[in-house]
């Protein structure tokens, strides 16, 4: 394989390897892939290779197109999916896709997750949002390319901005992430997990819990991310 992807290879093995590390895959129930925008092309995990077996060249190089560039091994089932999002949000360098527990059960109970405490709002102003179901249509078409339509699609009914909410559910199937590099998007892929538990714990505990008011959402994402953060240390 062209060393020229070597890089992107490599970020997209150790993205990868930390998902059964953190505890966000079982068997092989989930991808990362890494994106060079320069080149035009995104590493992925080849489809169903236990994570024990991966190595960086096993990685599979990918266009924007879903066309495979370089490889032995057949791409991730969800290659379309990732291709469409990189081809249609150019700032996002790294996508995660898991059935991690939590977040999946929220995607099957096709709600999103409230924003109930200041864990959540260190990472989003809003709930974390559930994209409807795909309608038949689409589930009988080209499914993996409907789902990155799916999710933009929520996006643009829901006014979000991809570069602020880095993260949702696909109702009735499970999360995906993204971010500015692939290490970003498995941190974010690991958020979800852990404030979908908490959410779900806060429901249970509480089932009448207020959502976070607005000035401790406004304090606690702008303090991580504001023209004036704090959050820490200066670079």
């Amino acid at each position: 394989m062209s060393n020229r992807f070597e890089h992107i290879q490599q970020e997209a093995f150790e993205a990868n390897m930390q998902l059964p590390a953190l505890g966000l895959v079982l068997f092989t129930f989930g991808n990362v892939s890494a994106a060079d925008r320069n080149l035009g092309v995104f590493a992925i995990k080849p489809s169903g290779i236990p994570y024990e077996k991966l190595s960086p060249k096993d990685m599979v190089i990918v266009d924007f197109d879903a066309i495979t560039v370089e490889g032995r091994l057949r791409p991730s089932s969800d290659t379309k999916t990732h291709a469409v999002l990189y081809k249609h949000w150019s700032k996002i360098n790294g996508i995660v896709h898991t059935h991690s527990t939590y977040a999946t059960a929220w995607a099957q109970s096709l709600r999103d997750i409230p924003i109930f405490g200041t864990t959540h709002a260190d990472h989003n102003t809003v709930d974390i949002p559930c994209a409807p179901p795909m309608d038949d249509v689409m589930i009988e078409g080209n499914y993996e390319y409907e789902t990155g339509f799916q999710i933009m699609n929520c996006f643009a009914e829901k006014g979000l901005n991809y570069e602020e909410v880095e993260m949702v559910l696909v109702g009735n199937h499970a999360p995906f992430t993204w971010g500015k590099n692939a290490a970003k998007a498995v941190y974010n892929s690991a958020v979800v997990e852990q404030v979908a538990k908490m959410a779900l714990l806060t429901e249970q505990i509480n089932p009448n819990a207020p959502r976070l008011k607005d000035a401790l959402i406004k304090k606690h994402y702008e303090r991580k991310h504001g023209p004036d953060s704090y959050y820490g240390q200066s670079k």
